[in-house]
């Protein structure tokens, strides 16, 4: 089953990606301290609730995996093509960088980002021993984080693309994800002809496929092996945060991956 329930806390896992190897999850907004609107694992700190109970959520989240909160690597997510790549964690007293992707080789190292709607894609390289977390909204998506990202990796750690697992986390699915003639031209010019797979149009209204529109250029850097979870968090309120259906009131739920010794 991709949902695990340990204690209150509830997430997911793909089965690509189950390994001894690594530890990875994608956190439902269940079993945290926060009280509405933010109920209850709100791992988001801008968005209202109290930080104490917010450092509280990320704790839990990080202990039933069994990894230290303290081995913690983030980064102020910024709709960015921006990549890091990390030999170490980040200190509390340390500054967020700005990026929306980040990778590391090094076991004692657990990466972690926020989402409530953009697209969570997961990365593991088993041959290199590298492991990565990407931020996709339609901007980073239109963008290329996601190639961006399959580059860094084959330019810092040689890996193969071939040897890559990516997995597809619960974000916003296309009929819920309406968007205006401007994000409409980005994305014709970012996909050519591709883009008339991506858009679903109407006499009303134009929506959007982040899904297929980061599977696809995860295709083009030679990814074979893609998982997508086809969960949309607008549709499932009672497990997931999500601006749009929520209305902008709302928290972030977590994503996490680190390798094992």
């Amino acid at each position: 089953m991709p949902f695990h329930q340990p204690d209150a806390i509830r997430y997911y896992t793909f089965g690509s990606l189950e390994s001894e190897k690594i530890k990875h999850a994608i956190f439902t907004r269940r079993g945290g301290f926060s009280p509405e609107p933010w109920a209850s694992l709100n791992v988001g700190g801008l968005r209202g609730d109290d930080p104490e109970r917010v450092y509280l959520n990320r704790v839990r989240s990080f202990q039933v995996l069994d990894r230290k909160p303290e081995s913690v690597y983030d980064v102020w997510q910024v709709h960015s093509t921006d990549v890091i790549w990390t030999t170490g964690s980040r200190p509390a007293s340390v500054r967020h960088r700005k990026a929306d992707a980040i990778l590391t080789d090094r076991p004692e190292v657990t990466l972690f980002m926020r989402f409530g709607d953009c697209v969570p894609i997961l990365l593991h390289d088993p041959k290199r021993r590298v492991v990565g977390v990407v931020h996709a909204g339609w901007m980073g998506t239109v963008n290329g984080i996601v190639t961006e990202t399959i580059k860094t990796m084959q330019s810092a750690y040689r890996s193969d693309p071939g040897d890559i697992l990516a997995a597809i986390g619960p974000s916003i699915a296309v009929d819920h994800y309406e968007i205006g003639a401007e994000v409409v031209g980005e994305v014709e010019s970012a996909f050519g002809q591709d883009a008339e797979d991506l858009l679903v149009r109407s006499a009303e209204s134009t929506h959007f496929d982040l899904w297929r529109s980061n599977e696809i250029l995860l295709e083009k850097m030679g990814i074979r092996n893609i998982e997508t979870a086809g969960i949309c968090t607008a549709c499932n309120l009672q497990d997931w945060f999500s601006h749009r259906g929520e209305f902008g009131v709302t928290g972030r739920f977590g994503a996490l991956i680190a390798l094992e010794d």
